[in-house]
């Protein structure tokens, strides 16, 4: 059985296959053409009925050599074609995959549970990624080519997107897709799965009730997004939040919002809206909270600003390795966004805006952790003065409670 089964499943992968899909996939978008079907106005049933009846049809005609388990891939992988994303379709609807990464037409990966592996799925050549690129970004009226060779956006459910292509990657056009979860995880998620515990997650609760400026960090995958939507939660309602991003992924669960995205240039290179333009913008529009998705540029002086400026409760995140690898990251950020005061006024700004830093990463084996939680206690000779209050121990696998411990 499981060596049918690994044969039905080379025969999907088979370049034969990929052909004969090709051309069912010609002749179904002739019909479409020459009937002039308006696939908006038809329901998902209707035309996967349509699909496959054209499908089954057209093996009969062609007198091709499939059985009825090939015909069914035939059917699902066309409806895919024409009206989803492809070979990806299933990926996406596949809720245990948190991220789907091409790597060119043949080397296709998902992670799920925090580990990467590869799939057996594969797309017929460069130009079928491109066709699938160019199909999820069109809704988003987004666009790539060798004009704009790299393009981020976001999916309607919120799923991140990024494309790249030739000539900038030389093995094909490469796509990722970060999936988010559906429903929100909840402080119950996180103790369960070991995330955090209940003595962290109800410090944090508190700390964001009374408005403490944090922030979250973490490397690339580590949950930082996830974290600030669980952060979120404990917003008082009566507070008018506004939350600034490159591309919307918070899901903020709270009834006063306003959610502001920057925007790309236009062709001519005009008419960008930056970070930077949004947090400014944002100070306007008398929010109690600011939250940043990221800070990962200029933006960053003006965050400083707001948390500095009676926006008490204001949070973001930041890719950084380590809690002092996330202040030096402030300052070189701040560098980068032209600021020319002195290294001790940068960190007596960081130090009256920030209060608390919260690191979050992905272990080895793809479990993610709170590694620490700390406070920013002031600056002593030039030097932001941290202190501990939870720090996860690998050697027992568990957070330890610093808070009654005496500062080293």
């Amino acid at each position: 059985m499981k060596h049918e089964a690994a044969t039905q499943q080379d025969f999907r992968l088979s370049d034969q296959y990929q052909d004969l899909k090709a051309k069912l996939h010609r002749h179904l978008i002739q019909l479409i053409e020459e009937r002039d079907i308006d696939f908006d106005s038809w329901s998902t049933e209707r035309i996967e009925r349509f699909v496959t009846e054209q499908v089954r049809r057209y093996v009969v005609e062609q007198r091709l050599p499939v059985n009825a388990r090939e015909t069914e891939w035939l059917a699902r992988d066309a409806h895919d074609e024409l009206v989803g994303y492809g070979p990806l379709q299933e990926l996406v609807d596949d809720d245990s995959v948190n991220d789907i990464v091409v790597n060119g037409p043949a080397r296709v990966f998902v992670e799920r549970d925090g580990v990467l592996e590869s799939v057996p799925i594969r797309f017929a050549n460069d130009r079928h990624v491109l066709r699938v690129i160019q199909r999820i970004l069109a809704p988003l009226g987004r666009r790539v080519d060798e004009s704009t060779p790299m393009v981020d956006a976001r999916l309607p459910d919120g799923s991140r997107v990024n494309a790249i292509i030739p000539p900038i990657a030389l093995d094909g056009p490469c796509l990722s897709i970060r999936k988010f979860r559906k429903q929100a995880l909840t402080a119950e998620d996180l103790i369960r799965f070991g995330s955090a515990t209940r003595e962290v997650l109800d410090y944090l609760a508190e700390r964001v009730t009374g408005r403490t400026n944090l922030i979250v960090l973490g490397g690339t995958g580590s949950g930082k997004t996830t974290f600030l939507n669980l952060l979120s939660q404990w917003i008082p309602q009566a507070e008018r939040v506004v939350t600034v991003e490159d591309a919307a992924e918070l899901r903020l669960e709270h009834p006063h919002v306003v959610r502001l995205e920057t925007r790309p240039p236009n062709l001519e290179g005009e008419r960008a809206v930056s970070a930077r333009d949004l947090v400014r913008n944002a100070l306007r529009m008398r929010p109690d909270r600011i939250i940043v998705g990221e800070v990962r540029g200029d933006e960053v002086l003006d965050m400083l600003q707001a948390m500095n400026t009676g926006h008490d409760g204001s949070m973001t995140t930041i890719h950084a390795n380590g809690i002092n690898d996330a202040i030096n990251r402030l300052e070189m950020l701040a560098g980068f966004a032209g600021y020319s005061g002195s290294e001790v006024t940068l960190r007596g700004q960081i130090v009256s805006g920030v209060e608390l830093l919260v690191h979050v990463s992905r272990l080895p084996h793809g479990a993610r952790r709170v590694m620490a939680v700390s406070e920013i206690t002031g600056l002593k000779d030039g030097e932001v003065q941290i202190r501990d209050l939870f720090r996860f121990d690998a050697d027992s696998d568990r957070i330890e409670d610093l808070r009654d411990q005496e500062a080293a």
